[in-house]
């Protein structure tokens, strides 16, 4: 079986900046995307050309995010979302202001 992972990388290729781990039976495809509008659309096509039965989002996307992706694979393909515990939100938050602030 082949699965997902996908973060947001500014300036990402998926194309390319992309890592693949094979192992017996299971297949992990680590993928960077420019922006989380993008996911979706290489949600899909990983789906389509490499045949993987699961997405795994950044803990970075919105619950929206995860739903369009969730509709852009189809229901055949399941969509997790990787979340924070509740006391590492603040951490969390600092580090996406930072992030949309961009490098220092």
């Amino acid at each position: 079986s082949s699965w997902a992972y996908l973060f947001e990388h500014p300036g990402a290729d998926p194309e390319r900046d992309r890592m693949v781990l094979d192992g017996p039976g299971t297949r992990a495809i680590v993928v960077a995307v420019p922006g989380v509008s993008e996911a979706g659309a290489v949600a899909a096509d990983l789906a389509a050309r490499e045949g993987i039965g699961l997405v795994e989002l950044c803990g970075g996307f919105s619950s929206a995010d995860v739903a369009r992706v969730a509709e852009a694979v189809g229901p055949d393909v399941a969509v997790g979302h990787v979340t924070f515990p509740v006391e590492s939100l603040g951490v969390a938050a600092r580090y996406a202001a930072s992030f949309a602030a961009g490098p220092a």
